[in-house]
């Protein structure tokens, strides 16, 4: 049972906004809509940014949504926190519903850790239940699928396989590992890295059960390395450690290790000029006590 189900919804809600590192990232194929089939592991974490949803609803009137602060060079309308707000707001065709929402951002924009995906799923489940919508599961996915194609697995909140252009998620148990994430200072755009002429798109595919016996590698990576060499300086670094990769389409990197004190014995010799943190790989993200009752088999 999940609290959505259990109990009457107090008016203010904080929650992690969780990171998500792709433990691996292959590019398959290129689909004729120009979308890009790949096949990817999506490991949660313990650390992220923090939002806090106060419920402003107008009951005879429209409902604002206001968020603090802005982000700098995001307009609030281009703001996924907003943009989810919105579109929860419009499903339920519910004009007076409001809330106040805080941001703490402690994730880097264009890091590839998911911050503005994971930040939108968070408000479409904390909203979704503060305002009593009882907007279904299956509905919320679609939803953040409309917004972004990571939006999902956060909805989800469970690590998980990914396959397609990242919507077909498969719930997984992953072992609990400790992650070293580096930031390089430099902002990385998707959609160049997925446009670009020399990125590898004919990866072959692998199963769950090779995953798991070998690994596999970022499809991305070498591209990203050859273009931005803050990447590459970060992943030499790390490599000295043990086998550091790229997230997504980058900037971030990260190492796994056994254990915290690995981990901060690492991070206290990183390089002044790389940001990061540590943390530690979940299988279920606490958004997961909010969800609509409704089985996510064959999400």
């Amino acid at each position: 049972m999940t609290l959505a189900s259990s109990m009457t919804p107090p008016t203010s809600l904080t929650l992690l906004s969780p990171a998500k590192l792709n433990l691996f990232l292959l590019i398959t194929g290129q689909r004729p809509d120009g979308y890009h089939n790949l096949q990817t592991v999506f490991q949660l974490l313990d650390y992220g940014d923090e939002l806090t949803f106060t419920v402003a609803n107008e009951v005879n009137g429209t409902g604002n949504i206001t968020l603090s602060p802005g982000i700098k060079g995001v307009a609030l309308k281009d703001n996924l926190i907003y943009k989810a707000a919105q579109s929860l707001k419009k499903h339920t065709g519910q004009a007076y519903l409001g809330a106040n929402i805080a941001l703490t951002k402690k994730l880097p924009m264009g890091g590839g850790i998911g911050g503005g995906s994971s930040n939108a799923a968070t408000t479409l489940v904390a909203l979704n239940y503060l305002w009593q919508t009882h907007v279904p599961l299956d509905t919320l996915l679609e939803l953040g699928r409309q917004l972004g194609a990571d939006i999902p697995v956060f909805i989800q909140a469970k690590s998980a396989w990914a396959e397609g252009v990242g919507e077909q998620l498969t719930p997984i148990s992953l072992p609990e590992k400790w992650y070293v994430v580096l930031t390089p200072e430099c902002h990385i755009s998707t959609r160049e890295i997925f446009s670009h002429k020399r990125l590898t798109r004919d990866s072959l595919p692998i199963n769950m059960r090779t995953f798991f016996e070998r690994g596999a590698n970022n499809s991305c990576q070498p591209l990203v390395e050859s273009l931005f060499m803050q990447v590459k300086d970060t992943i030499d670094w790390l490599n000295q450690y043990g086998p550091a990769k790229m997230t997504g389409t980058g900037a971030s990197v990260f190492l796994a290790v056994d254990s915290l004190e690995k981990a901060e014995s690492i991070f206290s010799n990183k390089p002044s000029n790389l940001n990061g943190f540590i943390a530690k790989g979940i299988n279920t993200s606490a958004l997961n006590l909010y969800l609509p009752e409704q089985s996510i088999t064959g999400v």
